[in-house]
């Protein structure tokens, strides 16, 4: 999980200089650039120990499942008091997350399907595209990742497994369940809609004008 460094056991959000709470986009961009600071080739500041520490850092913090057991070994997040139970609130809440499961099944199941010779997304696209806080997302993620239908490639990308699309294939979600759960931007043809209605305006017109031609003179044309 967490790699010695100098005989101590290395904090990897502050190898990376950055808070536990951070998203994946600050991540990502800590990374990038350390990295490039303390690659092996860069012949200012190059530094392979560092390099490697960062790598490291990176690989734990860009996995949800082993971001989550690191800052439970570390204590991030821990209760300063004994927690309390939500009651009514966590039966009426069980099982809304389904529907957030299988959104995120859909845009990895698409994704492996348009791109096979690069299926995994990054966290930080997982998180633009879904409507969800950071603990709802790691939440689901344990889940489809214990289940076995998501992994993680080796640059800590997620990418749907066999499972997690036969699982796809035998449950068919409808539209309405996923799109909920996935960000108006990040959905292609959202002005099919419009288009939809402009549609329907021209041919009511149409049909309005051809009327008008066909009724005799004199005789008005009917309601519109």
């Amino acid at each position: 999980m967490s790699t010695p460094v100098a005989g101590k056991f290395q904090d990897h959000y502050d190898v990376l200089g950055i808070d536990p709470r951070s998203d994946s986009e600050t991540l990502q961009s800590a990374y990038a650039e350390l990295a490039r600071r303390y690659h092996p080739n860069n012949p200012d500041t190059g530094d392979q120990e560092s390099f490697d520490a960062v790598n490291t850092a990176y690989e734990v913090l860009s996995d949800p499942v082993q971001r989550l057991a690191f800052d439970n070994l570390q204590g991030i997040g821990e209760d300063a008091t004994c927690p309390q139970f939500s009651g009514t609130e966590f039966f009426e809440s069980l099982g809304s997350d389904a529907g957030l499961r299988v959104a995120l099944l859909c845009i990895l199941y698409e994704r492996r399907k348009k791109k096979p010779l690069n299926p995994g997304l990054p966290m930080r696209y997982i998180e633009a595209m879904l409507n969800a806080e950071l603990d709802e997302l790691f939440f689901v993620l344990w889940y489809v990742k214990q289940r076995g239908w998501v992994s993680s490639d080796d640059k800590s990308n997620l990418m749907i497994t066999v499972q997690g699309m036969d699982y796809l294939d035998s449950n068919r979600p409808s539209a309405a369940l996923v799109l909920r759960h996935i960000k108006p931007a990040s959905i292609a043809n959202q002005e099919a809609p419009a288009n939809v209605l402009v549609a329907a305006l021209n041919a009511a017109l149409a049909s309005r004008a051809f009327k008008s031609e066909d009724a005799p003179t004199g005789t008005p044309a009917g309601p519109s």
